[in-house]
């Protein structure tokens, strides 16, 4: 079997997130502003109270990948190592065994969807800028979900993968 590394630094996976959430935040103020008016685009309440929500949702991120692999993967709570990154100020959730990349791929999307997506569809229903702008924010932070993602996008379904210990991204276990 042949171990191939699929990871990029967390500091490249930050800067592209950057990039590519540019646009991605511009289309999702400039739809929600045209769906509302230019109303309720800004936050409303305790900036606090905001920035609480959002740096719970940092924690919240890195649980949801841990959960999703968990379950995906039939794999115990137990080989899932949180921490924080401090070179990238970067949280991180370690998978320390190797599983299907269709679980990996599970685990890797879900934040994104659970912390971006999803209020982001709240926001334009109900025309909350408390949720555009926490979708905004949690949509950039998986950026770097994203992009393994995309790194992955030629593994083929059975494989196994093994998350990378200190990058973004998994060594990806290929039959010769």
């Amino acid at each position: 079997m042949n171990k191939r590394d699929l990871s990029i630094s967390i500091q490249r996976a930050n800067s592209t997130a950057l990039y590519i959430g540019i646009p991605v935040v511009v289309f999702q103020f400039t739809l929600f502003s045209g769906l509302h008016n230019g109303e309720n685009t800004q936050t409303s309440g305790s900036f606090l109270l905001f920035l609480v929500f959002v740096l719970a949702g940092v924690v919240v991120h890195e649980i949801i990948h841990g959960l999703t692999w968990m379950i995906f993967g039939s794999k115990p709570f137990s080989i899932i190592k949180f921490g924080f990154q401090w070179k990238a100020m970067t949280p991180y959730a370690h998978l320390s065994e190797p599983i299907d990349v269709s679980a990996y791929r599970i685990g890797a999307i879900m934040p994104g969807i659970v912390l971006g997506i999803i209020p982001y569809l709240l926001s334009l229903v109900l025309g909350n800028g408390n949720l555009l702008w926490f979708s905004m924010i949690h949509l950039t932070a998986a950026g770097g979900d994203w992009l393994v993602l995309w790194l992955l996008r030629k593994v083929k379904r059975g494989t196994l993968v093994e998350d990378h210990p200190t990058q973004a991204g998994c060594y990806v276990y290929e039959t010769s």
